[in-house]
This record gives structure tokens, sequence and C-alpha cells, in this order.
């Protein structure tokens, strides 16, 4: 009798514990999925292209350089007198936000590389006291540059000139693109709304947790 009433513990035992390691499981892909942002062009399986650009350090940046981090995305110019001072302002909070944190890195690619030379940026990076490690202000080839803009990123086109002379095919948008670990567009927000970098800064916390 007694052994049929240690058999029937264990049973019920195991049974419990089945139960709860699935309720668990359920729970923890349940909490994932709600912190999940959408994939962007996840029907065409779209990511990063490879690419290199040069930081404000002169060191070349890769796609192995940004592999398994968190990125947001921008392009300005240091010379600008419309809309960039105000994105960078905000994307400062941003950077503030996640200061030494090395999975979440900000790249900000100038769209006139011809005037934002290396010192240009650094100096321009300065303003900001930017970690070179970790908010990168990236130069290399126009075409690239724009390249990237339009078929990686997914940005458009805007025309900010702003006394600046430059050519037609100039590329400088408001919005910032969020990048996951796996080069995955997961959001776009206004670089020059408050609201939106709040909220940017709230789903880069989320991408943080996602496990896969």
């Amino acid at each position: 009798m007694k052994t049929n009433k240690t058999t029937i513990f264990l049973i019920s035992f195991f049974i419990a514990l089945g139960v709860g390691f699935i309720w668990y499981s359920f729970s923890v892909i349940h909490d994932q999925k709600k912190l999940a942002l959408p994939i962007i062009g996840n029907e065409q399986n779209h990511h990063l292209a490879q690419f290199k650009f040069i930081n404000q350090d002169g060191k070349t940046i890769t796609n192995e350089d940004i592999k398994g981090k968190v990125c947001v995305v921008e392009y300005f110019f240091a010379t600008c007198k419309g809309m960039c001072p105000k994105m960078n302002e905000n994307m400062e909070k941003v950077y503030k936000a996640y200061r030494g944190n090395k999975n979440v890195l900000i790249l900000s690619h100038t769209v006139d590389p011809l005037k934002d030379t290396i010192a240009a940026l650094k100096a321009y990076s300065l303003r900001f006291d930017a970690d070179p490690t970790q908010w990168m202000f990236l130069t290399g080839d126009k075409k690239e540059l724009y390249e990237m803009a339009r078929y990686s990123y997914l940005i458009s086109a805007l025309d900010d000139t702003a006394g600046v002379s430059i050519d037609k095919d100039f590329i400088h948008d408001k919005h910032y693109a969020l990048v996951d670990g796996f080069g995955r567009i997961r959001g776009f927000y206004d670089g020059l709304d408050p609201e939106n970098v709040k909220q940017l800064i709230t789903d880069i916390g989320a991408l943080l947790k996602e496990k896969v």
C-alpha cells in the first residue's frame, strides 16, 4: 500500500512538474512575442548589405563590427543648418540612455563625404562627447553611403539643403532606422519628434531582451 502511495505521489509530482514547465515555456514565449517589434521586409528576407565605412577615428567599420548588436542609424551632414542639429540633439538622448552598453551602437552616416572628412567628423563628434566605439560618425564612398540609405536602411530621400550647394542626388531624411543584431530593420522613428525618440529608447530595450 505504501509503495502504491509512493508511486502515485511520484507520478503526480512529475505530471505537475511537466505542466509547470509547459506553462513557464508558454509564458516566456508569450512575453517575448509581446516585446518583439515587427521585422520590416521580413517577407523578402531583407537584411543589410555588406558595407565598409570609416569612423571619426579613422577606423574601418564593417558588418562584423555591428554583428549581434542593436544599431540606431541616421544620415546627416556636419555643416547642416536645417534639421541635423535637432536630430543629433535627440540622438544624444538615445546615446545617454545606453552609454557604456556595448550592445547598442549609433551609426551616423554623412551624406556629404567631400566636406565631412575624418577630421571634420571627429570635431563634430566631440560636441556630444561621443565614444567612437559606440557612437560612430561614418564617411566613405558617396555612392555606397547613398545605396546603404536607400536599399539597406530603407531611408527615403528628403532635400534639406539649407544654404548648402549640393547635387540633386543628395539624401537626407529625418528618420532614424532601428536595426537588430541580425541586420534586420525593426522600426523607423522621427528624429525631430520627442515622443518618437522616447519610443525608440524603449524599443531598443525590447530588442536587447529578445533571445532569438
